[in-house]
């Protein structure tokens, strides 16, 4: 499968889409002015310890305390006793070598570990650990045997620390894969003697930017272009590549043409649709997307489809689209956490299995951590993914003015009866010589029309004229009473 990487770079903000036979499947979003800081490395300061949440809030140097669970206390699980309450771990005011494992989202902090990884392009170097480990998706035993032991040889004697063996070693040779375990043996003593003299809190570590990153961990043995529509980027891609990556410089290009690379292979148009709550199917079915803050809901429906012999053939071949879809969707959006898929219910067992298989081929290309339950009770796939960093939405949308985040306004009818119970509200306290309601045009015109009634009783009861004053800049919700 033929895969083109491309890179557009403004001084605001890099964009990187990964392409499959000229499809995007993956989007990635770095703003100058929010780096995502996951896997920098700090020397941070406990703040505060909570014994009853068994977890701490650590100052790393943020607008806010990033989280320490005690769980990711390396030092409290392999000190070879049972652990420790987080109490008896740490205390207020106290340094600590700290590594940011997930973004801050939303009102929360970065999570913390104190175990520290630091990825290269073969191998991430474990400098507490000491074991040889190899990727998951690596499956074959032998090959993970064989890898395993070739590292073991290369590595000198008196080495210390541990590796996990990357996919992409498998096809490296012995001089890169010793290249790659110097490189991040290097940057771990100058991490240590940067330790020793900062403060707390200090930035110890910082990881690579997007761009520098697309080489060390996007490019694969399918990748056949990689273009940059930015010179100064590509040169300094080009660098990093000579020095670090060299299989990967052919494929990396300059884009220099008149029309925006993005428009060109028609990524602007997927980010579009990937902010849309529905997503089209080509058999005339649709996706509803919602996503809140606990989970994600995908909502399956066969919208216009009508073909194929049967209801259930039409529904079996509208979930198959809708597996493979689905799989896309989440990766181009980047949604994680919980996710509950509500396919259209299938009578045949056959059908649902062969449904699950081709959702969990979808998603096996994915980077991200998934795991996937089978059909529920109810007829919903449960399923998780690992949640990193912000959401698509999340990077590139706020929550609505007008209706808050909630999809939905009050309607003119509804707003007119609150006002009205403003009025009487008011009334009661106050004695105004006149009640003015300054609200939206759709508002105000049903208190002229429909609701001329109603206004009219009420300025009867109150024993008070009622005046009407557009606002053009209010919403449909917004309005004022004034006592004149």
């Amino acid at each position: 499968m033929s895969d083109e990487i491309l890179i557009n770079v403004t001084p605001q903000e890099t964009r990187v889409a990964v392409m499959q036979q000229g499809v995007a499947q993956e989007l990635h979003i770095e703003r100058g002015s929010h780096l995502g800081i996951v896997s920098n490395v700090y020397l941070g300061r406990v703040k505060r310890v909570l014994p009853g949440m068994q977890s701490a809030f650590i100052d790393i140097g943020m607008e806010r305390s990033a989280f320490l669970h005690v769980a990711d206390i390396w030092e409290n699980r392999h000190n070879g006793d049972a652990a420790k309450p987080i109490e008896k771990v740490l205390s207020e005011g106290q340094s600590l070598l700290v590594q940011v494992v997930k973004e801050p989202i939303g009102t929360k902090g970065a999570r913390l570990s104190t175990q520290i990884s630091m990825a290269g392009r073969l191998v991430v170097y474990l400098p507490q650990e000491s074991h040889i480990g190899v990727s998951q998706r690596i499956e074959n035993e032998t090959e993970r045997e064989a890898l395993r032991a070739r590292l073991h040889q290369l590595l000198p004697p008196d080495h210390s620390g541990g590796y996990i063996i990357r996919t992409m070693a498998e096809t490296a040779s012995d001089k890169e894969l010793l290249a790659d375990t110097e490189y991040l043996n290097k940057l771990w003593r100058n991490l240590q003697e940067r330790a020793q003299a900062s403060p707390a809190p200090s930035l110890l570590y910082q990881e690579l930017d997007i761009s520098l990153r697309v080489l060390r961990d996007f490019v694969n043995e399918d990748t056949t272009r990689i273009l940059v529509d930015s010179r100064e980027t590509y040169q300094r891609m080009s660098t990093f590549a000579q020095d670090y990556i060299s299989g990967a410089l052919s494929r990396l290009q300059h884009y220099a043409g008149s029309r925006p690379l993005f428009d060109l292979y028609g990524v602007e148009d997927e980010i579009e649709r990937a902010l849309s709550r529905r997503v089209d199917l080509k058999s005339g079915g649709y996706l509803i997307i919602d996503q809140t803050e606990a989970l994600t809901t995908v909502d399956v429906n066969t919208g216009g489809f009508v073909g194929g012999r049967n209801f259930d053939d039409t529904i079996f071949k509208t979930n198959l689209e809708a597996a493979l879809v689905t799989a896309r969707q989440l990766r181009l959006r980047n949604l994680g956490g919980i996710i509950i898929c509500d396919f259209i219910d299938m009578e045949s067992a056959e059908h649902r299995n062969a449904v699950l298989e081709e959702f969990k081929k979808a998603l096996a290309g994915d980077r991200t951590r998934i795991t996937v339950n089978g059909f529920s009770a109810l007829g919903l796939v449960e399923m998780t993914r690992k949640r990193t960093r912000e959401s698509l939405a999340h990077v590139l949308c706020e929550s609505c003015p007008t209706c808050q985040g909630r999809g939905e306004v009050k309607t003119a009818q509804t707003v007119c009866y609150q006002i009205l119970r403003d009025i009487v509200r008011e009334a009661r306290q106050f004695n105004a010589r006149e009640y003015r309601i300054l609200a939206s045009q759709q508002v105000i015109d049903l208190f002229l029309d429909e609701e001329s009634q109603n206004l009219a009783q009420l300025s009867d009861f109150i024993g008070k004229p009622v005046s009407l004053q557009v606002e053009a800049l209010y919403n449909q919700e917004q309005y004022d009473v004034i006592l004149m």
